[in-house]
């Protein structure tokens, strides 16, 4: 469960105002507003790349406002995706893993190992890219790209998934056959998941609630058909 209490941060030129909703436990939850409306400003707040003014951040009952980002338990895939250049598909994926806060707790680091393989390989057979797992990012579409990054946030397990406009970059094709893989996956996976768009069709596919943002403020919440 995520909880954003009365959050505020403050730019020239922008503030976002006072920010307060909930997110239940297996929730899809869409952030649906126009550019500039503050939907990446509050993921970073969530994420802990900026530290809010005021309010406050709790999830699954924890108070996360001025956690490290890397003890945060979260699935992130940015607008950029940030995958690494010089790392397979395999290795971008595992990335995490690796990590003190994700690592498998098994008895020694052999078991460790094999966890990891099987996680790993798990996830690409799930999302189709097992048979890209050598290649490297520059070599595939933005397609198996956006599958990569979504793989290395569903591989940790995360408490909580946040998808920051993720099928914005892709053809109509494309962005539709990945949008229906999201809802697969959710339903599988039941993670939590805060997700930004701007597309109606997008939102009303994959929210099970959504919240309008314009202006750094959130003006309503509720099923995506009556909003």
């Amino acid at each position: 469960m995520l909880k954003i209490d009365h959050l505020s941060i403050n730019y020239p030129g922008f503030n976002l105002q006072n920010v307060s909703f909930e997110v239940g436990t297996g929730e899809y939850f869409v952030l649906f507003g126009p550019t500039g409306s503050g939907k990446t400003v509050l993921f970073e707040l969530i994420t802990g790349l900026r530290r809010p003014e005021a309010g406050s951040i709790h999830i699954n009952g924890r108070n996360l406002t001025r956690t490290d980002p890397a003890c945060r338990r979260l699935g992130y895939v940015p607008q950029d995706l940030a995958l690494i250049p010089f790392k397979t598909v395999w290795q971008n994926v595992a990335f995490g893993l690796y990590s003190r806060t994700f690592r498998p707790k098994t008895e020694n680091r052999r078991q460790e190992s094999r966890e990891i393989d099987r996680r790993v390989n798990e996830i690409l057979e799930k999302l189709k890219i097992g048979h890209l797992a050598r290649r490297l990012p520059a070599y595939l579409s933005g397609g198996e790209k956006q599958r990569v990054a979504l793989g290395r946030a569903l591989v940790v397990q995360p408490d909580i998934m946040l998808l920051d406009e993720p099928l914005s970059a892709l053809d109509e094709g494309t962005g539709n056959d990945l949008m229906r893989e999201i809802k697969a996956l959710h339903r599988q996976f039941g993670t939590t998941t805060l997700h930004i768009c701007h597309r109606r069709e997008e939102m009303l596919y994959l929210a099970d609630r959504v919240a309008v943002m314009q202006d750094g403020a959130v003006i309503r919440i509720g099923n995506p058909d009556k909003v």
